[in-house]
């Protein structure tokens, strides 16, 4: 079944039922649309459809058929520019994962209602998540965005970019735009899709890796496991003691460890594959807490223990201050978890060179921790 509808005003048919996400992306190459959470929850891949403000990983194609969608490389050229400078002015802009769908979101709001309220912008924006400029940059640029449409403020940038003057990001422009280029972003020809079959439990014995059914999906090229890998090898950021792939007759350390990898001509064919993955377990009792993991008789996460390390700190006179206080309180401290949040898709793009060499594209931090 041919599904047929519009996208930044060009006729376009698919005949494959997917999620309008990945056809934007895989298919059109409209990579300001972001793939954040592929669950709804984020506003990454936020896309206007018959003029209303959607989600586009919660709609299929044939779901849209007939409908005439916008993403942020549809908008108006003059528009466009009214965004650009009002998020660089507002410095709205930090990691830019989430600008594109911001836009979006600003752009069905000012259609609707061309001259919002604070409160009205932010009840708008409520469901695309930004992990960086705290929410109120966003809602000064949209603001800023509403008097240009209605003519209230120039659009020129006079600024002299001199020291002294304040001045815009330089990335701005890329980053609104939907022009920057993420390693999830990245698409090459002939390019092969890798997806993980991960642990489903924190500490288990693997005791098969069955890819018999996964490797008849059309378009599975390749699954590979920890035997397929030489030598022995192990990650880790303090010390890498992490097997990359956990091995028939390991033990997991966490729900997420990679048993195998599926490698597919398509990311949805590894997606499928994936689900066929027959993996055996033997369930252990795993370490729960600091705790826990103190305990004499604790199962060892790792083969040298369960300490990573120790660090001892004093400042000062410990015992005078102690010995010369009123009161002296001795109890155990807590302290949360820390996550960074960051909606940008976990990727890395491996790219072979002519002198046998492989050229990695990653979402980490520093190359050498990669």
């Amino acid at each position: 079944m041919t599904t047929r509808f519009t996208v930044n005003g060009k006729p376009v048919s698919v005949d494959k039922d997917v999620k309008l996400l990945r056809f934007l992306r895989d298919e059109l190459h409209l990579t300001s649309v972001k793939d954040g959470c592929s669950e709804g929850a984020c506003g990454a891949c936020s896309v206007i459809i018959d003029g209303k403000l959607v989600r586009s990983c919660s709609v299929l194609t044939s779901e849209v058929a007939g409908s005439s969608i916008l993403t942020v490389e549809g908008l108006p050229k003059e528009e466009m520019e009214m965004f650009v400078s009002s998020f660089g002015e507002a410095g709205a802009v930090q990691c830019g994962f989430c600008t594109p769908g911001m836009v979006m979101c600003a752009k069905a709001l000012l259609d609707q209602n061309p001259d919002p309220t604070d409160r009205e912008i932010r009840h708008a924006i409520r469901n695309n998540i930004c992990r960086c400029t705290g929410y109120a940059k966003i809602v000064k640029a949209i603001q800023i965005v509403a008097r240009k449409r209605n003519g209230d403020s120039d659009l020129q940038d006079d600024r002299s970019w001199k020291v002294g003057t304040r001045v815009p990001r330089v990335d701005v422009r890329d980053k609104v735009t939907g022009k920057g280029i993420y390693p999830d972003d990245i698409y090459l020809d002939g390019m092969l899709y890798v997806v993980a079959v991960r642990s489903k439990y924190p500490r288990a014995k693997v005791l098969g890796i069955d890819i018999e059914n996964a490797m008849l999906v059309p378009g599975v090229v390749d699954i590979f496991t920890a035997e397929d890998i030489p030598g022995s090898v192990k990650v880790g950021h303090i010390i890498q003691d992490w097997d990359a792939m956990i091995a028939v007759g390991q033990i997991t350390r966490y729900v997420g460890d990679v048993i195998c990898l599926v490698v597919a001509e398509s990311y949805m064919a590894a997606k499928k594959a994936k689900k066929l993955v027959k993996v055996q377990y033997e369930e252990l009792e795993c370490v729960r807490s600091p705790y826990e993991a103190m305990k004499p008789d604790a199962p060892l996460v790792h083969e040298k223990g369960n300490l990573l390390g120790h660090t001892h700190v004093s400042r000062g006179d410990i015992d005078g201050a102690l010995k010369n206080s009123d009161f002296v309180i001795t109890e155990k401290f807590f302290t949360p978890w820390t996550e960074h949040a960051f909606l940008e898709t976990e990727c890395a793009v491996s790219v072979p060179m002519e002198d046998g060499g492989v050229k990695i594209y990653s979402t980490d931090q520093g190359v050498y921790d990669t």
